[in-house]
């Protein structure tokens, strides 16, 4: 598709209006409001956001999952052997972004990350079907595979060892949760909800940490 094509693809924006007076003093409580409302909505996996890390002046961007969120923060789990946790490691400095498309909705955050604790990280590993905690022990993340059969191998592996072989995802068998995986969890710094409208003249509400706390301030489109 040709630059000229992509641009007469008209996409316009007719959300409702997003003021200072339909936001919530506390970002936390703004971001509860419009993810709920997406899950009401049907929205495939709301969840689903991209995180974006950086190391040696080399960005790079995933989508992950996430698994939680309060008043310090948002949580998503992965192997610590990762590309992405390799470099939250060396720089544990991230942003997330959430796009919620049928709501033309948009939020950003941006913060520090620091580990989730063990009791946190076991209690969600355990609730997690049976297939990802064997998927867990048995993938080597962002390490080179020669083909497919050799992942498949490591799980049946994997199986055998914890005696899952023939078991569903709802089984109830204790398998622990290895210890390089875990939770990283982003304290913000920055949260932005964005929400689209006519002519691009969009409405974006920005928290910033301050002083005496959370600061909202408007942004231009």
């Amino acid at each position: 598709m040709s630059h000229s094509e992509f641009g007469s693809r008209r996409q316009d924006y007719q959300g409702p209006s997003f003021d200072e007076r339909d936001c919530a003093a506390d970002p936390f409580v703004q971001f509860d409001r419009w993810f709920a409302e997406a899950v009401e909505a049907g929205v495939v996996e709301p969840e689903a956001m991209a995180l974006a890390t950086c190391h040696d002046a080399q960005p790079s961007v995933r989508y992950v999952l996430l698994r939680g969120f309060d008043t310090n923060g948002f949580v998503f789990y992965t192997n610590f052997d990762s590309r992405k946790s390799r470099e939250l490691a060396a720089n544990p400095s991230a942003a997330l972004a959430w796009h919620w498309r049928d709501q033309h909705r948009q939020v950003r955050a941006v913060g520090s990350v620091v580990r989730v604790d063990d009791a946190e990280a076991d209690a969600y590993f355990a609730a997690r079907p049976l297939g990802a905690r064997l998927g867990a022990w048995a993938s080597p993340q962002s390490s080179v595979l020669q083909n497919r059969a050799e992942l498949d191998a490591a799980l049946r592996g994997v199986a055998e060892r914890f005696g899952a072989v023939g078991l569903d995802d709802d089984a109830d068998l204790v398998i622990p949760r290895p210890t390089n995986w875990g939770g990283w969890r982003l304290v913000p710094t920055e949260v932005e909800f964005w929400q689209g409208q006519p002519s691009r003249l969009h409405d974006r509400l920005q928290f910033r940490v301050g002083a005496a706390g959370w600061e909202r301030v408007r942004l231009a489109p």
